[in-house]
């Protein structure tokens, strides 16, 4: 091990096996919110009996050793050293044949408020084991390549006693389960509580019937519905898209109020934050069911990827998460809108992916190195994760993308993989070389792809010119495979060249299409098949042209979105602003043909942190107030230009009947919105205080008052949301995260900084404290308020979350991600900000390994 920033450095190039096999773990719990016992006999053998090896056993500080015997005989003490995570038994003290070790610990759940290990939510005993929480119940090999079946009793007055695999035994105060299919500790689950199911079945395509159970607190029985209803269609999509099958007789979900991250994937005991499993039209949006449906696909389809064949160390964390999220977008699209599905996964990765690459967090898919492994589940490792396996499959096409996922499947089940494997897989299926295309995963940065057109006697020439910038730890980048989709249209509007995929490898290369009658405008990245920042020669009437007439969905939208950016950059830099963008938006409002989820997603003005993101990568300074006037500005244009196209559209996009969290209802509702929030510049709120008092449903409730709030009302809408919700903590996490996040710039610190002082603001509860700090860093303005209100309300919540749960604390510390590209007034209160919080004592790992990072990108 290396240091750095005081904390210990792990490194890929430092990987080795582990010295011992575990075949077999049987545990009992007596479960005590205080002294839970827990007593885990590991059945053991060294992996070369010719070399002696010391065994290394990981355990946190607060688990408190009571027996530890091999082979039934206690230990002489001078062979065990206790150290501040581990627990080390020298190697002349271990027999050179398999044996039993067995431990007797006992932890505090009740102390618990990392929520990691075991913990105790609201009454409730759960646990959260990935990355490496397993270490905080018991002494154990927590690392993802040693994998072992596993026996679980628990003992509990408690009325539900679950854990992985198959019951196979219940009495009373008692439960047993048995999971035949070898797992890491990261995979363990225990869940102990007073829960009612939603129960159903599943019967695979072999005919075996699975019991299906979501368990949730008494109640919430009428919200759980919907999640059912998602795992059933994961189940039958998995079988026929994949071919993949589920294995266990039992499939539990249980919603958990106290979760770090969204969910988790424990074989055959998923364990959920309640927000992503509890919905009814009247407390969730159709962001939410649409988040429900596509979580609970994810954390299914791990069961093969990322369960079944898991990763040999958390290096290879992109391995399992990238494919899954790859294989959950690939579902919401079957399920909903391709192209829509398609447009939104890009904007996501450019508001969260893109920054990070540009920032001093940046890091690939698999990095060589980390300090703390929980700061890398990141956009980096999900999201750009799934563009790698995305561009594999575009590149070796449909069949072979198949025939290398079956060998993948059948040459690596049960296995601990690498990206090696994963790539070889590809390589033995296609016969294709890969070892270019493995600079996806090896090097930092998004690639700036630059392409330049030229005409001749109907030939037309792309060169393209590739090259990544310097991140930190790798300064020099060498030339990736970039697929690069690409069609040309006619002057007349009329596709001429189909879709074609070129693959630029080299650091200039030029394509060549001969034979044109007339020069095309190309459309280039379609379906954006390549996570790259293209940059071309393009004026606002080509764009418009593109607009109107591409067919590809993606690229139509991008040259949407590159003409309000143009438009927007413009405006923020004190520039006239061209009416080509707002001609534009006009055509597409009338064009009644369009899916109305495109039509919206055109609507929707690139987000403040996008300007920001785009003036910082050309070059410029962002001022955050100057971008803030300039999207109002231009909303107002759009609004006052069309105002009778978009009063007409209001009208005709109003969904009657009862509400229905479908594709079609959805895509009607966000349409309508979009137009609201244009709307709502001219009239001040009048339609939104309306739409807030007939709504039916949570989706316009919310839409109608996010609007009246960036208007500077909606006051008795908040009160009255909160006379009808305050016992609900899903509706009331909307209310708290909404009012920083839409309230006037200026105001936006203060509105925070209210809000934390009311006794409903329950600051340990990680929903609730990511709601109140995570509204307030999505109002750009505000949040980079110029006065610092944004950053010290931000630090001072850090500082107070970190010694309670570091994991959060370091999460939303991303906040600061970007501070070093403002001007030097804000860079200053920024930066001191970020040293307050480091010069903490007793600061936590996770918490100050993303500050150092933050303040070093700043010398």
């Amino acid at each position: 091990m290396t240091k750095t920033h005081g904390q210990n450095v792990h490194k890929l190039a430092d990987y080795r096996p582990y010295p011992f096999v575990l075949s077999a773990t049987r545990m009992r719990f007596r479960l005590s919110p205080g002294n839970t016992r827990v007593h885990a006999e590991l059945s053991l053998a060294p992996r070369d009996a010719q070399q002696a090896a010391d065994l290394v056993l990981d355990g946190g500080k607060a688990v408190r050793l009571l027996a530890l015997t091999i082979d039934g005989q206690p230990l002489d003490p001078a062979h065990v050293t206790r150290q501040e995570e581990t627990l080390t038994i020298t190697a002349g003290a271990l027999p050179r044949h398999p044996f039993l070790l067995e431990t007797e610990v006992e932890i505090d759940p009740s102390a618990n408020t990392a929520c990691e290990g075991l913990y105790i939510s609201n009454g409730m005993f759960c646990t959260q084991c990935e990355a490496e929480g397993f270490r905080h119940i018991t002494f154990y090999p927590d690392r993802p390549d040693v994998m072992a079946t596993f026996h679980v009793t628990i003992d509990s007055d408690l009325p539900v006693l679950l854990s992985n695999g198959n019951p196979v035994g219940q009495s009373q105060g008692r439960a047993e389960w048995h999971d035949p299919w070898p797992k890491p500790s990261y995979l363990f689950a225990l869940v102990a509580g007073d829960l009612v199911a939603v129960s159903d079945s599943f019967t695979t395509r072999s005919g075996r019937k699975v019991a299906l159970n979501v368990w949730v607190r008494p109640g919430d029985q009428d919200r759980a519905g919907f999640a059912m209803e998602s795992l059933i269609k994961s189940m039958k999509w998995d079988e026929d898209v994949y071919g993949r099958e589920y294995d266990l007789d039992v499939f539990n979900i249980v919603a958990v109020d106290d979760f770090n991250m969204g969910a988790m994937e424990n074989k055959g005991l998923n364990i959920f934050n309640s927000k992503l499993v509890l919905a009814s039209p009247e407390t969730a949006t159709d962001t939410d069911y649409e988040r429900i449906e596509a979580v609970i696909a994810h954390e299914y389809f791990h069961n093969w990827t990322g369960n079944r064949i898991t990763c040999r160390d958390w290096f290879q964390l992109c391995l399992k998460e990238g494919l899954t999220v790859f294989r959950d977008q690939q579902f919401t699209s079957d399920m909903r809108s391709a192209a829509v599905k398609r447009i939104e996964d890009v904007q996501a990765l450019r508001a969260r992916q893109f920054r990070e690459d540009q920032g001093p967090l940046a890091h690939p898919p698999r990095p060589d190195r980390y300090e703390e492994i929980n700061n890398f589940y990141t956009a980096t490792v999900y999201e750009k994760g799934a563009e790698v396996i995305g561009m594999l499959k575009r590149l070796v096409g449909g069949d072979g993308y198949r025939r290398a996922l079956d060998l993948y499947f059948d040459r690596h089940d049960g296995d601990a993989a690498t990206i090696e494997d994963w790539l070889k897989v590809f390589e033995d299926a296609t016969g294709r070389d890969l070892a270019q295309f493995k600079r996806w995963y090896t090097d930092a940065g998004t690639p700036r792809l630059t392409m330049i057109e030229d005409w001749q006697d109907g030939t037309l020439a792309l060169t393209f010119t590739q090259e990544t910038p310097p991140t930190p730890g790798q300064a020099q980048k060498l030339p990736r495979v970039i697929p690069v989709a690409v069609g040309l249209i006619g002057p007349n509007g009329d596709e001429v060249t189909p879709t074609q995929v070129l693959e630029v490898t080299e650091a200039s290369q030029t394509f060549t299409f001969a034979g044109l009658g007339a020069r095309p405008v190309v459309s280039a990245l379609r379906g954006f098949s390549a996570p790259v920042m293209l940059s071309r020669d393009l004026d606002d009437a080509t764009r418009a042209f593109l607009l109107a007439h591409d067919t590809d969905p993606f690229a139509r939208w991008e040259a949407g979105r590159e003409l309000a950016l143009s438009a927007l950059i413009a405006a923020s830099q004190g520039k006239t602003v061209t009416g080509d963008y707002v001609d534009a938006i006009g055509r597409l409002i009338a064009d009644d043909a369009a899916d109305p989820a495109f039509r919206a997603l055109c609507l929707n003005l690139p987000g403040e942190e996008e300007i920001a993101t785009r003036l910082s990568s050309e070059g410029l300074t962002p001022d955050p107030d100057a971008i803030h006037a300039a999207r109002e500005l231009l909303a107002r244009q759009i609004a006052e230009t069309h105002l009778d196209l978009l009063s007409q559209l209001y009208e005709d996009m109003k969904v009657e009947g009862p509400y229905i969290p479908d594709a079609a209802g959805t895509a009607q509702r966000s349409l309508r919105n979009a137009v609201l929030a244009l709307l709502t510049r001219i009239d001040g709120g009048e339609r939104a205080e309306i739409l807030f008092g007939i709504a039916s449903n949570m989706t316009e409730r919310m839409a109608a008052l996010t609007c009246l709030l960036r208007r500077g009302r909606g006051q008795a809408e908040l009160a009255a949301l909160q006379d009808q919700f305050a016992g609900n903590r899903l509706v009331m996490d909307k209310w708290f995260a909404v009012q920083p996040m839409a309230a006037p710039p200026l105001q936006a610190a203060a509105v925070a900084r209210d809000l934390s002082q009311r006794k409903d603001f329950d600051w340990k509860n990680p929903n609730r404290f990511r709601a109140l700090l995570g509204g307030l860093a999505a109002n750009h303005a505000g949040f980079h308020a110029a006065d610092g209100s944004g950053y010290d309300f931000t630090a001072d919540w850090l500082l107070r979350m970190d010694a309670l749960n570091p994991q959060m604390a370091a999460r939303l510390s991303t906040a600061f991600e970007t501070w070093t590209r403002y001007d030097p007034g804000r860079r200053a209160k920024a930066l001191a900000a970020l040293e307050r919080i480091a010069a903490s004592e007793g600061l936590s790992k996770n918490t100050r390994e993303m500050v150092s990072r933050m303040i070093a990108a700043g010398r």
